[in-house]
């Protein structure tokens, strides 16, 4: 833990008890804040009760007294529109801030050279984290890893002047952090996204690029329109500054032995992972090794398994289309797992893509809307469960005469027909392939420690 020393000795006001708000909270304490908490579902409340936590209905809180209300990223700060704390905490002329506004402010103190990368981006940001991490603990540094990828950033060790903090940022928790000023920023790409508590496309983008803006040195895509006006808003000082692109070839970089890392998409996570390490004074022969040896993240193009010429890839977290579209171009002779809760446009957008597959295997609600898609286009089934499609997909991939057929969830489908999240249906996945006979687990796709 990183106790909050900044705050000692003032009133701080906490509004968020989920996860990282209880975490907060014991920094806060231990950091000497005159704190109260509250949040709006009861049980929550209930919960840090009983740990011993300060807890106050915020609405009769001393706001005249206050020095910061540190409100947890899921609470919304300005749009659809700010919640109740918020509007009292504008009115006292209180701070808004959050956790990593307060690990910043800490750093500053206790390490303020110590390394500190920032990642964030709509998407791959973390996959990109915890590639970073992965090549920094591979090249035996001391790597602390945090933040959206999982682990509160004030459940890790203290900043030191030896010791790397690669954290993911959300737009949530940037929106909170004014002073944001990491060692190294990397801004991935921009898509339209969460514009629901952001309100314009512009105003999103505006967020994203604070992280690069307060970096020492920035690290960024350019190959979409938003990121690439932030990179040229930056370029003027081209010494903190290295912009990465895909479609200009990959920038040299060779993935070849880094089966973790296959499509277009990882190709950019890899280019900003290798720029933020060189710029560290890594070696090129240690971000090599670092993205050779990379696990990947559980559910994520995942490759769980061999089983002679098969590969199964767990890719549970491709929710839509858009996402399955990713792994569905990084592979041939596919064996696709597809279904559950159907999402609006289903699958028409891979129609490019169904000349890879070698036959589907649908579950869930979606599977007669995905099996009137696929029509006579690809050959498919309806297995209906998970297992049952693993059986039929793994018998036909081995029968097959490709050369490498893969076996790949990759549902382009919420879970919740059959599964609580898409985290329970990649497990059940996983134990399915893994109860087949003649499996190999793959030494280069199981969940490692960044995950």
């Amino acid at each position: 833990m990183i106790p909050v020393t900044t705050a000692r000795g003032k009133r701080v006001a906490l509004f968020g008890l989920g996860g990282s708000g209880l975490v907060t909270a014991r920094a806060l304490i231990a950091g000497g804040a005159e704190l109260t908490c509250w949040d709006d579902n009861p049980e929550s409340v209930d919960k840090a009760k009983a740990e011993g936590l300060p807890v106050g209905d915020l609405r009769g809180f001393d706001w005249g007294s206050a020095a910061s209300l540190v409100l947890s990223p899921g609470v919304p700060l300005t749009h659809p529109k700010p919640h109740w704390s918020v509007d009292l905490a504008h009115a006292a002329g209180v701070e808004i801030i959050g956790d990593v506004e307060l690990f910043c402010r800490e750093r500053r103190i206790l390490a303020p050279d110590s390394p500190f990368v920032a990642i964030t981006g709509t998407n791959g940001k973390s996959t990109t984290t915890a590639l970073i991490a992965h090549i920094l603990r591979a090249a035996t540094r001391d790597v602390q890893l945090g933040g959206n990828i999982g682990t509160p950033i004030l459940a890790l060790e203290p900043p030191a002047s030896h010791r790397y903090h690669v954290v993911e940022c959300s737009s949530y928790q940037i929106d909170l952090a004014p002073s944001l000023d990491p060692s190294i920023g990397v801004l991935l790409n921009l898509s339209p996204d969460h514009l629901d508590r952001h309100g314009t496309m512009e105003h999103y983008a505006a967020i994203k690029a604070r992280l690069l803006q307060g970096a020492d040195y920035a690290v960024c895509g350019i190959d979409d329109d938003y990121s690439r006006r932030i990179a040229i808003g930056l370029e003027n000082d081209a010494a903190r500054i290295e912009t990465i692109s895909v479609t200009g070839g990959g920038q040299g970089l060779d993935l070849s032995n880094a089966p973790s890392l296959r499509g277009d998409h990882n190709l950019q996570n890899a280019l900003a992972a290798a720029a933020a390490c060189r710029a560290f004074g890594l070696t090129q022969g240690e971000i090599a090794a670092g993205l050779d040896s990379f696990p990947g993240l559980a559910h994520r193009m995942q490759i769980v398994a061999r089983r002679g010429r098969v590969a199964f890839v767990n890719d549970s977290k491709a929710t839509n289309a858009d996402a399955a579209e990713k792994s569905l171009s990084s592979f041939d002779a596919i064996h696709w797992i597809a279904g559950g809760l159907p999402k609006e446009g289903g699958i028409e957008a891979l129609r490019p893509l169904f000349p890879r597959i070698a036959k589907a295997y649908l579950i869930g609600e979606a599977a007669p809307a995905f099996a009137a898609t696929l029509g006579e286009a690809v050959a498919y089934e309806i297995s209906g469960t998970l297992d049952k499609a693993v059986a039929h997909a793994a018998a036909d991939a081995a029968a097959s005469g490709a050369a490498e057929p893969v076996v790949l969830l990759a549902p382009a489908a919420a879970s919740f027909d059959q599964f609580r999240n898409f985290e329970k249906r990649g497990e059940a996945f996983v134990n399915a392939v893994m109860a087949l006979n003649g499996i190999e687990a793959s030494t280069t796709g199981e969940p490692g420690s960044d995950a």
